[in-house]
């Protein structure tokens, strides 16, 4: 991957070590709500301190003039309007609210930013794809994702398709030009539009996945399934198939048959009683659906593959058995067909190769957190690199290459990269799909945090921590913090948007892309 010069981002620190207004890594700012009316700074009552400056003709006029030009530069804008002052972005870490302090979004780093109330949360979801077209960049936008709720009662929980129309843009783009796109201007504070679809699912749905479907090939027709998987805390993980689904949101008036969407395709029961939360489809590289292969991993440390053949699903009842806690996360390699990767409360990653009798592990990291590993992702562009995020809130990338086979005696390897920003348990973390250096995480803490890997520290712009207990530095790859959701779950990247990210939260969904990525 190329690297980057830390001058070339959009995150630059003044001396006080406060991130620039129009250059902050971070899309919060704090305001004070005081009173009624909030609190700002009269220029017009502050004592200035104003320095002479020898005017060596001695011409009055010419000291009139100064005094004046001094004065509007300071206390007015261009316009002559009196000066605000300049908000503080809030630095999660270093700085703490204050009483009677709020957070507000700054939306001048936000190219888009959409919030989505929806009547249960959900744990987990997926981006499904959509014919639309790839890599575009037109607005108002639109977004198609599944997602499973946490219901107050079993029988109360769904697998929702969702349609994210009207996401228009959140500032504009400097085109001061007299034409129609008025109308868009006037438009951009509008909501989105969400309108969606339902199947009925007992239980709640700790983690959901879609089926990869390729770029390569044309979008599936309503004939074709598209399917996606479930795991219910009831321990059962089922297959559905939301290709109708979606049908019925684009087509007026269209139906379809209940019998097809409204019970699973089929139900792996493999893990008996035992929840899970690890779940993740290989691409077949085509639509191909009888060539799907789906890894499932459970709290007893169990993971199981299931296959399609021409007969249908096909659950292989020998499990793969190197871990010794709950699989937390899995993830199939994207150059090698036959090898996935799992993440563990052991603290451990696995490298497992499917074709090695025994069903053990062929490599390993034994101690890559200090605590839980929750997350991984392999990076689809630079197939050696992989990411992971642990309980204690540290994201390591990892160089494949670099991991020994079981049974070395080597030490476990060194992260190629370190970062200790969350200051609580890493819940979701993603690569970019086009861009190899840059990835999303997303915390406990209430963070989503955007990085590019590619920037190296410049030396001269270091930046002391120096703010409080807290005290930290800002890591040069760091290169967004978006804020305001509570206990966010999980981040996709819009794979047909480029930039766009989906955050799942307590409170609902997020929307946003960011003028950093």
């Amino acid at each position: 991957m190329s690297k980057r010069s830390h001058t070339q981002l959009h995150t630059s620190i003044d001396p006080d070590g406060q991130p620039l207004q129009k250059t902050r890594p971070s899309g919060i700012r704090r305001r004070s709500v005081t009173d009624d009316m909030g609190q700002f700074e009269d220029a017009w009552e502050d004592e200035i301190e104003e320095e002479l400056v020898q005017n060596p003709t001695n011409d009055p006029e010419v000291d009139e003039e100064e005094d004046i030009m001094e004065t509007i530069h300071e206390d007015e804008d261009d316009q002559g309007h009196p000066r605000q002052p300049e908000p503080d972005a809030f630095i999660p870490g270093r700085h703490a609210l204050g009483k009677d302090e709020i957070l507000e979004p700054d939306d001048s780093v936000y190219e888009m930013r959409h919030s989505v109330q929806v009547k249960w949360p959900s744990l987990s979801f997926d981006v499904l794809r959509d014919n639309l077209g790839d890599q575009r960049q037109r607005y108002p936008a639109t977004a198609y994702i599944v997602a499973g709720t946490q219901a107050s009662s079993p029988k109360d929980n769904d697998i929702s398709v969702y349609k994210m129309s009207a996401l228009h843009r959140t500032q504009n783009d400097g085109d001061d030009s007299d034409s129609d796109d008025q109308d868009d201007a006037d438009a951009l504070d509008e909501d989105a539009v969400l309108e969606f679809r339902s199947v009925p699912h007992f239980g709640g749905v700790n983690r959901l996945r879609a089926q990869p479907l390729p770029t390569s090939v044309p979008f599936p027709p309503v004939s074709q399934p598209y399917y996606v998987s479930t795991w219910a805390e009831t321990g059962k993980v089922h297959i559905w198939d939301v290709r109708p689904l979606l049908e019925a949101l684009d087509v007026p008036g269209y139906t379809y048959d209940k019998n097809r969407v409204n019970s699973p395709v089929f139900t792996i029961t493999s893990h008996g009683r035992a929840e899970g939360f690890a779940v993740d489809w290989a691409s077949s590289g085509n639509a191909n659906p009888s060539a799907l292969r789906l890894l499932t991993g459970d709290i007893h440390s169990k993971i199981y593959l299931t296959t399609t053949g021409q007969a249908g699903f096909n659950a292989s009842p020998q499990p793969f058995t190197t871990h010794t806690s709950s699989v937390e996360d899995l993830q199939w390699s994207p150059s090698e067909s036959s090898v996935f990767a799992s993440c563990s409360a052991d603290r451990s990653i696995q490298i497992w190769d499917v074709r090695i009798k025994g069903k053990k592990s062929a490599a390993g990291i034994d101690r890559a957190h200090e605590t839980d590993v929750n997350v991984i992702s392999w990076n689809k562009l630079t197939a050696y690199l992989l990411l992971s995020g642990g309980d204690e809130g540290a994201i390591k990338a990892w160089d494949l290459r670099n991991i020994k086979k079981k049974g070395s005696t080597n030490l476990d390897p060194a992260p190629v990269a370190s970062f200790s920003w969350h200051r609580a348990p890493v819940t979701s973390i993603e690569w970019h799909p086009t861009e190899d250096s840059i990835f999303a995480a997303s915390g406990a803490d209430d963070q989503v945090t955007l990085w590019d890997l590619a920037v190296e520290q410049d030396d001269d712009e270091m930046v002391d921590g120096a703010g409080g207990p807290n005290e930290q530095d800002i890591p040069p790859q760091l290169l967004f913090v978006h804020q305001g959701q509570k206990d966010v779950k999980e981040i996709h990247w819009h794979p047909q948007i480029p930039g766009a990210v989906i955050s799942t939260a307590l409170d609902g969904f997020n929307v946003f892309k960011t003028i950093s990525v």
